[in-house]
């Protein structure tokens, strides 16, 4: 199953230079990385990521993560994907600019599934 974390544009570029993401502070300090499934990732971008621009969405088959990756209830019992560990950059499959519209909410139609 594919799932999907947001990211702002340096999040991504400093991964890109440690050659590993390690998470957004949020993640830090809860001890995994939030990841989403398709279904969650537009609620998640609305509670969280509200009139931020510059954003990216990347793409990882879950598969890829092993042990590390568990599925944990959250926001009402729906389960979402937690890793405990750092993402290595290498299965992200993509990572896509988050189009915004000028109400400050990204925009998913058409973008993935």
């Amino acid at each position: 199953m594919k799932i999907y974390k947001i990211l702002t544009t340096k999040q991504w570029d400093d991964a890109q230079a440690a050659g590993v993401f390690r998470g957004a502070p949020v993640d830090l300090q809860d001890g995994y990385i939030h990841f989403s499934k398709w279904d969650q990732v537009e609620e998640t971008a609305r509670k969280h990521f509200k009139g931020q621009d510059g954003l990216l969405l990347a793409t990882v088959d879950d598969a890829r993560l092993g042990d590390l990756l568990r599925y944990e209830p959250s926001r009402g019992g729906n389960l979402f994907p937690h890793l405990f560990g750092s993402l290595p950059l290498t299965v992200i499959e993509r990572i896509i600019p988050l189009p915004m519209s000028e109400d400050g909410f990204h925009l998913f139609e058409g973008l993935l599934p």
